[in-house]
């Protein structure tokens, strides 16, 4: 009984970045409530608002969830914790991050939770994989995905990694 569309970011640029993105999506994956329906290319992109860091791998996936949003938050904070997330400061280092990008096509606005995820659409880290994933992806406003990565600045920070934990590369992501 799966019957909620979810799409999640992660990153990590603590080494080992790539152990720490695919520990993360297994824990995911080993959980009932959860089935991975597919994953993005691994991406390795430049360090976002504070530069002077490591670049980070980035990847996005789809699943399908028994748990509510906020349910599905507790899950994600806590493989943060137990993967190695400490707080440093904002758009520090870290192990592993986990954003909850889209929830079915919802609205939410918590305290402590909002989604559409409030920075996703001006970050190419996350909409790159994302159009991967879906590449007619159209948001509640109307808008394309597409149309969103064509007005980003950073989108040329963005290059393809691994393909689906498959072969290495470094080419840059064409639209």
């Amino acid at each position: 009984m799966r019957e909620n569309i979810a799409y999640i970011s992660l990153g990590s640029n603590i080494e080992d970045r790539y152990e720490h993105l695919v520990g993360a999506v297994r824990r995911l994956g080993d959980m009932k409530q959860v089935e991975i329906v597919s994953q993005s290319s691994i991406y390795e992109t430049d360090p976002v608002g504070y530069t002077e860091q490591a670049p980070f791998l980035n990847m996005v996936i789809k699943i399908t969830t028994s748990f509510s949003p906020e349910e599905l938050l507790n899950v994600t904070q806590e493989i943060e914790q137990t993967g190695g997330r400490t707080k440093t400061f904002r758009w520090g280092p870290r192990a592993i991050d986990l954003d909850i990008l889209l929830f079915n096509n919802e609205n939410i606005k918590l305290e402590h939770l909002q989604i559409p995820h409030p920075r996703m659409l001006e970050r190419g880290f996350v909409l790159i994989p994302l159009k991967e994933l879906e590449p007619n992806y159209i948001f509640n406003n109307g808008k394309t995905i597409a149309s969103y990565i064509d007005q980003l600045d950073d989108k040329e920070g963005v290059h393809r990694w691994k393909s689906s934990y498959g072969e290495e590369g470094s080419e840059l992501f064409e639209n």
